[in-house]
């Protein structure tokens, strides 16, 4: 198993955790908020730096 590989997994179980303790917490809209805000930005940042 790669590197690489591992990485992706252990990301995707921090997201879902993540998710999870949200929910727990009761602020899953600023959750939501967040990521939407963020990949906007990762975006943007994607365009502006090709």
């Amino acid at each position: 198993m790669r590197i690489n590989n591992i990485r992706k997994a252990l990301y995707g179980i921090a997201k879902i955790l993540g998710d999870v303790n949200a929910v727990k917490k009761g602020k899953v809209g600023k959750r939501v908020g967040r990521r939407v805000a963020g990949k906007g930005t990762g975006k943007l940042l994607g365009k502006l730096f090709k």
